[in-house]
Protein backbone atom coordinates (compact mmCIF):
# COMPACT_ATOMS: atom_id res chain seq x y z
CA UNK A 1 0.00 0.00 0.00
CA UNK A 2 1.45 3.36 -1.08
CA UNK A 3 1.21 6.54 0.95
CA UNK A 4 -1.00 9.46 -0.06
CA UNK A 5 0.94 11.89 -2.30
CA UNK A 6 1.21 15.52 -1.27
CA UNK A 7 -1.32 17.84 -2.92
CA UNK A 8 -0.92 21.55 -3.45
CA UNK A 9 -3.90 23.97 -3.32
CA UNK A 10 -3.84 24.02 -7.12
CA UNK A 11 -4.55 20.27 -7.14
CA UNK A 12 -7.82 20.71 -5.24
CA UNK A 13 -11.12 21.78 -6.78
CA UNK A 14 -12.43 24.71 -4.71
CA UNK A 15 -15.44 26.08 -6.61
CA UNK A 16 -18.40 24.87 -8.63
CA UNK A 17 -17.08 26.90 -11.56
CA UNK A 18 -13.90 24.81 -11.54
CA UNK A 19 -16.00 21.68 -11.27
CA UNK A 20 -18.16 22.65 -14.25
CA UNK A 21 -15.11 23.57 -16.30
CA UNK A 22 -13.77 20.06 -15.82
CA UNK A 23 -17.01 18.10 -16.08
CA UNK A 24 -19.49 20.27 -17.98
CA UNK A 25 -23.20 20.88 -17.52
CA UNK A 26 -25.95 18.25 -17.37
CA UNK A 27 -28.17 17.96 -20.41
CA UNK A 28 -31.73 19.28 -20.44
CA UNK A 29 -33.02 15.71 -20.22
CA UNK A 30 -31.02 15.07 -17.06
CA UNK A 31 -32.24 18.32 -15.53
CA UNK A 32 -35.85 17.37 -16.23
CA UNK A 33 -35.76 13.85 -14.76
CA UNK A 34 -36.22 15.05 -11.16
CA UNK A 35 -39.80 15.03 -9.89
CA UNK A 36 -41.06 16.50 -6.58
CA UNK A 37 -43.44 13.69 -5.67
CA UNK A 38 -43.72 9.92 -5.35
CA UNK A 39 -45.62 9.34 -8.56
CA UNK A 40 -46.91 5.94 -9.67
CA UNK A 41 -43.50 5.00 -11.09
CA UNK A 42 -41.61 5.83 -7.90
CA UNK A 43 -44.21 4.02 -5.80
CA UNK A 44 -43.91 0.92 -7.97
CA UNK A 45 -40.12 1.00 -7.69
CA UNK A 46 -40.27 1.25 -3.88
CA UNK A 47 -42.80 -1.61 -3.69
CA UNK A 48 -40.34 -3.90 -5.52
CA UNK A 49 -37.24 -2.88 -3.55
CA UNK A 50 -35.96 -5.07 -0.67
CA UNK A 51 -33.03 -2.80 0.12
CA UNK A 52 -32.30 0.89 0.56
CA UNK A 53 -29.46 3.02 1.85
CA UNK A 54 -30.23 6.06 3.98
CA UNK A 55 -27.75 8.90 4.36
CA UNK A 56 -27.88 11.36 7.25
CA UNK A 57 -25.59 13.89 8.93
CA UNK A 58 -25.44 15.24 12.44
CA UNK A 59 -25.62 18.89 13.46
CA UNK A 60 -21.92 19.33 12.65
CA UNK A 61 -22.19 17.77 9.21
CA UNK A 62 -20.58 14.42 10.07
CA UNK A 63 -22.13 11.93 7.67
CA UNK A 64 -23.39 8.38 7.92
CA UNK A 65 -24.89 5.89 5.46
CA UNK A 66 -26.83 2.87 6.67
CA UNK A 67 -28.60 -0.01 4.86
CA UNK A 68 -32.21 -0.96 5.55
CA UNK A 69 -33.60 -4.19 4.15
CA UNK A 70 -36.56 -6.57 4.30
CA UNK A 71 -39.08 -8.20 2.00
CA UNK A 72 -40.08 -6.03 -1.00
CA UNK A 73 -42.74 -3.57 0.10
CA UNK A 74 -41.34 -3.14 3.61
CA UNK A 75 -41.24 0.63 3.04
CA UNK A 76 -44.77 2.03 3.26
CA UNK A 77 -45.81 4.87 0.95
CA UNK A 78 -48.64 6.94 2.44
CA UNK A 79 -49.11 9.50 -0.29
CA UNK A 80 -47.13 11.39 -2.92
CA UNK A 81 -45.04 13.19 -0.31
CA UNK A 82 -44.58 10.73 2.56
CA UNK A 83 -43.07 7.29 3.10
CA UNK A 84 -42.09 5.38 6.23
CA UNK A 85 -39.20 3.00 6.91
CA UNK A 86 -39.61 0.58 9.84
CA UNK A 87 -36.71 0.48 12.28
CA UNK A 88 -36.04 -3.24 12.66
CA UNK A 89 -34.01 -4.76 15.45
CA UNK A 90 -30.33 -3.72 15.29
CA UNK A 91 -27.23 -3.05 17.34
CA UNK A 92 -28.64 0.00 19.19
CA UNK A 93 -25.99 2.41 17.91
CA UNK A 94 -28.85 4.48 16.47
CA UNK A 95 -26.53 6.54 14.24
CA UNK A 96 -29.28 7.35 11.75
CA UNK A 97 -31.83 8.19 14.42
CA UNK A 98 -29.48 10.41 16.41
CA UNK A 99 -28.52 12.27 13.25
CA UNK A 100 -32.15 12.87 12.30
CA UNK A 101 -32.79 14.40 15.71
CA UNK A 102 -30.07 16.96 14.97
CA UNK A 103 -30.47 17.39 11.21
CA UNK A 104 -33.59 16.25 9.31
CA UNK A 105 -32.07 16.30 5.80
CA UNK A 106 -31.72 12.82 4.35
CA UNK A 107 -31.06 10.98 1.10
CA UNK A 108 -32.30 7.51 0.13
CA UNK A 109 -31.16 5.07 -2.55
CA UNK A 110 -33.54 2.20 -3.36
CA UNK A 111 -32.10 -0.95 -4.95
CA UNK A 112 -33.84 -3.78 -6.81
CA UNK A 113 -31.84 -6.98 -7.42
CA UNK A 114 -30.69 -7.46 -11.03
CA UNK A 115 -31.63 -3.87 -11.92
CA UNK A 116 -28.76 -1.45 -12.47
CA UNK A 117 -30.77 1.73 -12.10
CA UNK A 118 -31.62 2.92 -8.60
CA UNK A 119 -34.20 5.35 -7.25
CA UNK A 120 -32.85 8.32 -5.32
CA UNK A 121 -35.05 10.32 -2.96
CA UNK A 122 -34.07 13.41 -0.99
CA UNK A 123 -36.16 15.00 1.72
CA UNK A 124 -36.60 15.64 5.41
CA UNK A 125 -36.93 12.87 7.97
CA UNK A 126 -38.45 12.58 11.40
CA UNK A 127 -39.00 9.71 13.83
CA UNK A 128 -42.37 8.38 14.91
CA UNK A 129 -43.39 6.08 17.76
CA UNK A 130 -47.10 6.11 16.92
CA UNK A 131 -48.35 2.58 17.50
CA UNK A 132 -51.18 2.73 14.97
CA UNK A 133 -48.68 3.38 12.17
CA UNK A 134 -46.09 0.87 13.33
CA UNK A 135 -48.53 -2.01 13.90
CA UNK A 136 -49.02 -2.30 10.13
CA UNK A 137 -45.29 -2.98 9.74
CA UNK A 138 -45.11 -5.93 12.15
CA UNK A 139 -43.23 -9.03 10.99
CA UNK A 140 -43.34 -12.41 12.73
CA UNK A 141 -45.51 -10.82 15.39
CA UNK A 142 -42.93 -8.17 16.25
CA UNK A 143 -43.93 -4.51 15.84
CA UNK A 144 -41.07 -2.05 15.36
CA UNK A 145 -40.73 0.47 18.16
CA UNK A 146 -39.87 3.32 15.80
CA UNK A 147 -40.30 4.36 12.20
CA UNK A 148 -38.55 6.91 10.00
CA UNK A 149 -40.97 9.11 8.08
CA UNK A 150 -39.50 10.94 5.09
CA UNK A 151 -41.19 14.00 3.63
CA UNK A 152 -40.18 13.82 -0.01
CA UNK A 153 -38.64 16.82 -1.77
CA UNK A 154 -37.23 15.26 -4.94
CA UNK A 155 -37.04 11.87 -6.65
CA UNK A 156 -35.08 10.70 -9.66
CA UNK A 157 -33.68 7.59 -11.31
CA UNK A 158 -29.93 7.17 -11.06
CA UNK A 159 -28.29 5.56 -14.09
CA UNK A 160 -26.84 2.03 -14.03
CA UNK A 161 -23.23 2.90 -14.92
CA UNK A 162 -21.82 2.28 -11.43
CA UNK A 163 -23.53 -1.12 -11.18
CA UNK A 164 -22.43 -2.04 -14.70
CA UNK A 165 -18.82 -1.05 -14.03
CA UNK A 166 -18.92 -3.10 -10.83
CA UNK A 167 -20.60 -6.12 -12.52
CA UNK A 168 -22.60 -6.26 -9.34
CA UNK A 169 -25.36 -8.57 -10.49
CA UNK A 170 -23.16 -10.84 -12.65
CA UNK A 171 -22.58 -13.84 -10.40
CA UNK A 172 -20.09 -15.26 -12.89
CA UNK A 173 -17.53 -12.67 -11.73
CA UNK A 174 -18.34 -12.78 -8.02
CA UNK A 175 -15.36 -13.77 -5.84
CA UNK A 176 -15.10 -17.23 -4.38
CA UNK A 177 -16.34 -17.60 -0.82
CA UNK A 178 -12.82 -18.42 0.32
CA UNK A 179 -11.57 -15.09 -1.06
CA UNK A 180 -14.10 -12.94 0.81
CA UNK A 181 -13.05 -10.89 3.85
CA UNK A 182 -13.52 -12.80 7.11
CA UNK A 183 -16.04 -10.74 9.06
CA UNK A 184 -15.43 -12.64 12.32
CA UNK A 185 -11.69 -11.94 12.05
CA UNK A 186 -12.29 -8.25 11.29
CA UNK A 187 -14.74 -7.77 14.15
CA UNK A 188 -12.54 -9.67 16.59
CA UNK A 189 -9.59 -7.43 15.70
CA UNK A 190 -11.60 -4.20 15.84
CA UNK A 191 -13.46 -4.97 19.08
CA UNK A 192 -10.18 -6.15 20.61
CA UNK A 193 -11.51 -7.67 23.81
CA UNK A 194 -9.78 -10.53 25.65
CA UNK A 195 -11.07 -13.96 24.64
CA UNK A 196 -13.42 -12.49 21.98
CA UNK A 197 -12.06 -14.76 19.28
CA UNK A 198 -13.15 -14.99 15.65
CA UNK A 199 -14.87 -18.26 16.54
CA UNK A 200 -16.91 -16.55 19.27
CA UNK A 201 -17.78 -13.71 16.89
CA UNK A 202 -18.95 -16.20 14.28
CA UNK A 203 -21.18 -17.94 16.83
CA UNK A 204 -22.57 -14.62 18.03
CA UNK A 205 -23.35 -13.48 14.48
CA UNK A 206 -24.97 -16.80 13.63
CA UNK A 207 -27.30 -16.53 16.60
CA UNK A 208 -28.06 -12.87 15.86
CA UNK A 209 -28.88 -13.52 12.20
CA UNK A 210 -31.16 -16.46 12.96
CA UNK A 211 -32.86 -15.39 16.19
CA UNK A 212 -32.78 -11.59 16.34
CA UNK A 213 -33.76 -10.26 12.92
CA UNK A 214 -37.06 -8.85 14.21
Amino acid sequence: MSSMPALSPADIVHTEQELRTLVGEPSEKIKRKTVPILDEHCQSFIAKSPLLFISTADGNGRCDVSPRGDEPGFVHVYDEKHLMIPDRRGNKRMDTMRNILQNPHTGLVFVIPALGETLRINGKAYITKQTSLLEHMAVQGVTPKLGIIVEVEECFIHCAKAFKRANLWHHQVWPNQDDLPSIPKILSAHINLPDFTPQEVEAYLGESYTKRLY
